[in-house]
């Protein structure tokens, strides 16, 4: 019995011993596990860093980079950076911000003081009367900035502004702007001149070359046709144009000819013939469209010209559509 008892005692005993010694154990287990965890961690984070190294990498196009390619993608992106000029980028980049800072200093002028430039500058056109002669105009704007160099540069050598209507520190700021940042000046106060357009004519054909006939469809005009290229008749008209069309040149001065051998009663005889030979159609300063292979029979005692070759300037410009050359082609017949 007491056996029994002392083994019971014996019993109870390791269970306080064990209850007492359970929560320190538990923590140190929760220690060991969380150090576990971390070292296994840190495991899987050093193989990926060194198969970054030991197995192939993908390139931006999905294709397989080995390890001695991507060193020669590096060594090649060195090479190119050590290639570049970085000075000479660098002293062009200063020199850039230099000139721009120089530009903005030398057109830092007052306000006013740029309006009584362009109103100096529009008088002076005004009075020379250029109107629309682009050399004249800059003719006189590069007399008006030679003029006004002079009074600037006499102002700042006698610092004084006797007989001149700047003063000394305008004198200052302009002389550096009509020196050097003159354009800038004109573009800053709002006036702008066209650059001239020089037409050269070159002739360059050689000496004993011949002139190109112009082709004449259909046949071959006779002789007395009396055929002129590039000209137009007046005259009174004997058939109407309009309604009367030739296939060709030589169809429409043989209409003439034959009505002037023979004329209905009360007709005048065709001794002129006026014909469009362009397939455009052919200018004329009436109301109506002259289309091509008209062909006006005319009579004038007097054969008198409307236009020949080309028309002139001063008529042009009165009348904008006309072209250059003369389309019509004509001639005189026989008395």
């Amino acid at each position: 019995m007491r056996a029994v008892k002392a083994k019971v005692e014996g019993w109870r005993g390791w269970g306080r011993g064990r209850g007492k010694s359970g929560c320190w154990s538990f923590k140190r287990i929760t220690v060991v596990a969380c150090c576990v965890n971390l070292i296994a961690a840190l495991l899987v984070l050093r193989s990926f860093d060194t198969s970054f190294f030991l197995f192939p990498s993908y390139g931006f196009n999905g294709n397989l980079f080995s390890v001695d390619q991507v060193e020669r993608i590096e060594e090649s992106i060195r090479v190119r950076r050590e290639a570049e000029s970085v000075e000479l980028v660098r002293a062009v980049r200063k020199l850039s911000k230099e000139l721009s800072r120089e530009q903005k200093r030398g057109l830092k002028l007052p306000q006013n003081v740029k309006q009584k430039l362009a109103n100096e500058i529009l008088q002076r056109l005004q009075g020379d009367n250029v109107d629309t002669n682009v050399t004249k105009q800059r003719e006189t704007v590069d007399l008006w900035r030679i003029e006004k160099l002079e009074e600037v540069r006499r102002v700042t050598t006698s610092k004084s502004n006797i007989d001149s209507s700047i003063s000394y520190q305008e004198a200052k700021m302009l002389k550096r702007v009509l020196e050097s940042n003159w354009l800038m000046l004109l573009e800053g106060i709002g006036l702008w001149i066209p650059a001239d357009v020089i037409h050269t004519e070159h002739n360059d054909k050689p000496k004993d070359e011949q002139e190109l006939e112009e082709i004449i469809p259909g046949r071959p005009l006779p002789p007395e046709c009396h055929a002129e290229l590039h000209t137009d008749y007046d005259g009174a008209a004997v058939r109407w144009g309009l309604t009367h069309h030739k296939d060709s040149a030589a169809d429409c001065c043989q209409a003439c000819l034959d009505q002037a051998k023979h004329p209905k009663p009360g007709e005048k005889k065709c001794n002129i013939w006026v014909y469009c030979p362009s397939e455009f159609g052919c200018y004329s300063p009436d109301i109506y469209e002259h289309k091509h292979q008209e062909c006006w029979l005319k009579q004038a005692e007097k054969p008198r010209l409307n236009f020949k070759d080309k028309y002139s300037k001063s008529y042009r410009k009165k009348h904008p559509d006309a072209p250059i050359v003369v389309p019509w082609m004509s001639g005189v017949v026989g008395a």
